[in-house]
């Protein structure tokens, strides 16, 4: 990453001009020469100086982050500095004209313009603890910049925050991961990528930290200086930076960083990218993450219920006399619409019609190019004989503390979160029976408004005449869009056990298969068991 130049200095540009017209003086002043122009950073920031006298007394000063340079003709050019941003006409609170005498002073006074102003950081300054990049972001190149200021305002706001740290087996199980495991935290330096409130890294320093650099880059960062300020004892191993992870400078490298970079079906909101990027850039070699591994874990699902519920939206549509108006042409695109949505809710895990499989990210050797796009092979078996409405999803992730392994799910069955439980729902069901084998595939692409586009294909071969040579192979597909959920947050309803199996046959909370981890170095990963070291109170 780049630096201001008042950090890493370059020559100074010494330019002489012909003239000069003052133009805020009434009537504007003009300044005869020859006169030096100084291109420097002596004030700490890159600037433009007009000695007015030979003795440097007076001088008119430009600050390169808020100036433009106009070529008005080959020896005449327009130097104005950018005034109030708060009114909608641009205003500028100084400006002159400057004479050159000869042209090829002219071209190269403009070119040490332009080399001096590309140096520049317009969107941050110098911090006591770190310097935001002159580059453009990384997150800025792939990320829209609507999204993007949707994302940091919606995380700005304390009732959101408030909202993730009510949410007590998510909040509870970071404590728990890092109190349990004081040992990877005592007397290091840690990163937390994303602070939001701050609460991790307070936690942190409870558990010992040498210090804690907070990175946060949402208008949350002053409340979490303003909470870390509120807990001295704690808060004075703590320093808050207010930037994004791809953009802040630190003065040292972290011995283990925490985040909660998870969203929805584990990889929504893609601070997944962030949070490996801050690794990248960071963490010590060998050096711990917090979480340590993820997983996504699918199953197929029957679900009546939510079937028709979804069908039903788009029986609006099916009016062939809104006032007057035939809308029935609209019928279909409706329909697949609603369908596009994935649904997020909790959901009886008894609606599961065969055990899950997964697919393991470990954040410790994952790159960040591998989550643009996620390709995941789907085997099931089916447990019953049903209809399938389509795929269920959920994720956990490991804390993989030297003391304790602690994971943190969002099963059906186990605790609610605030994330819930994902389904996306096939508008064409399939029906399987006992013992069929259901195949497919979850493809999930990112998209520039910090989400996926989910592409799931689901099939099964029917049953009937034929079917011991192989019958025919019934498939159904759908995409969905997983920015644009549909949050069904009522309360599950009280299925019966009417699918021939007991309850939590097809699941037991965490008990879930991992598949062969010989391939993303994960092979440390122990499977959660009933010890009260791993599962959440």
């Amino acid at each position: 990453m780049d630096t201001l130049p008042a950090q890493n200095p370059k020559p100074h540009h010494n330019f002489t001009v012909d003239s000069i017209n003052l133009l805020a003086s009434t009537p504007p002043k003009h300044v005869s020469g020859p006169l030096s122009a100084v291109f420097g950073s002596a004030s700490g920031f890159p600037e433009l100086q007009f000695f007015l006298e030979p003795d440097g007394q007076h001088s008119i000063n430009f600050d390169l982050r808020t100036t433009q340079l106009f070529r008005l003709g080959e020896l005449q050019s327009l130097c104005v500095s950018e005034g109030s941003e708060t009114v909608k006409e641009k205003t500028f609170s100084k400006g002159i004209t400057i004479q050159f005498k000869e042209e090829e002073e002219s071209s190269s006074f403009h070119g040490a313009f332009e080399q001096w102003k590309s140096d520049v950081t317009i969107q941050g300054s110098t911090l006591p603890n770190g310097t935001i990049s002159s580059s453009k972001s990384k997150f800025d190149d792939k990320i829209e910049s609507s999204s993007a200021k949707m994302y940091f305002h919606y995380y700005g706001q304390l009732l959101h925050q408030q909202n993730m740290l009510q949410d007590y087996v998510r909040t509870g199980s970071y404590y728990a991961a890092v109190m349990e495991n004081q040992a990877d935290f005592a007397g290091r330096v840690v990163v937390d990528v994303g602070a939001g409130s701050g609460i991790l890294s307070l936690f942190a320093a409870q558990a010992g930290a040498k210090h804690v650099y907070a990175v946060e880059a949402s208008e949350m960062a002053d409340y979490a200086q303003k909470l870390i300020a509120g807990n001295p004892i704690l808060g004075q191993r703590i320093t808050v930076i207010k930037g994004k992870v791809e953009d802040v400078e630190l003065p040292e490298k972290a011995d283990i960083l925490i985040s909660e970079p998870m969203g929805t079906l584990l990889v929504n909101e893609r601070m997944l990218e962030s949070y490996v990027i801050a690794r990248d850039r960071f963490l010590v070699p060998n050096g711990k993450m917090f979480p340590t591994v993820g997983r996504i874990h699918m199953a197929p699902f029957s679900d009546e219920y939510l079937y028709v519920e979804v069908a039903n939206k788009a029986l609006f549509w099916q009016q062939q006399n809104y006032y007057g108006v035939d809308l029935t042409a609209l019928h279909g695109t409706a329909f697949q619409g609603y369908f596009s949505q994935p649904v997020v809710d909790a959901f009886d895990p008894r609606l599961l019609v065969a055990p899950a499989v997964s697919h393991v990210i470990n954040f410790t050797t994952i790159k960040e190019e591998d989550l643009y796009e996620i390709d995941v092979p789907l085997k099931f078996s089916a447990s019953v004989g049903t209809r399938v409405h389509g795929l269920a999803c959920w994720f956990d992730v490991l804390f993989n503390g030297s003391t304790v392994q602690r994971w943190l799910t969002t099963a059906p069955g186990a605790p609610t979160t605030h994330w819930y439980q994902l389904r996306c729902v096939l508008s064409q069901p399939i029906y399987v029976m006992p013992g069929q084998e259901i195949t497919g595939r979850l493809h999930m692409i990112a998209h520039s408004a910090q989400s996926y586009t989910i592409n799931l294909t689901m099939s099964a071969k029917m049953w009937g005449p034929g079917a011991e040579q192989g019958g025919i192979l019934q498939t159904s597909s759908c995409r969905l869009d997983l920015k644009e959920p549909y949050y069904r947050m009522s309360q599950p309803q009280a299925y019966s056990v009417a699918q021939d199996q007991q309850p939590n046959q097809l699941l037991q909370s965490q008990d879930l298969q991992l598949p062969s981890l010989d391939d993303d170095g994960s092979d440390f990963i122990q499977q959660p068991s009933n010890d009260s070291t791993v599962h959440i109170h």
